[in-house]
């Protein structure tokens, strides 16, 4: 019995292991949150080896947090004020 008391302790901390991850998993996948942390985890990876993959990622942000331009008054059809006919 003593020689399977290490084997035994290993196993037991694996499975507890194994049950923490299996519970961190259901608490993302419930709450959402793994998007932005695999995308913040690739972005920092990217950074350090890729760094045109990196500068990609930037733009990308940038681009999408820009806000859309609003609608310019020359391209409406119809008489504008100080327009002549």
């Amino acid at each position: 019995m003593s020689q399977l008391l290490p084997l035994l302790t290993i196993l037991a901390g694996l499975a507890v292991t194994l049950a923490l991850f299996a519970l961190l998993a259901r608490h993302v996948r419930r709450r959402g949150t793994a998007g932005g942390a695999l995308r913040g985890a690739m972005a920092a990876h990217d950074e350090m080896w890729h760094a045109t993959a990196a500068d990609s990622y930037y733009e990308l942000q940038v681009q999408t947090d820009r806000k859309a331009p609003l609608p310019d008054d020359r391209w409406r059809r119809g008489s504008r004020p100080g327009r002549r006919h």
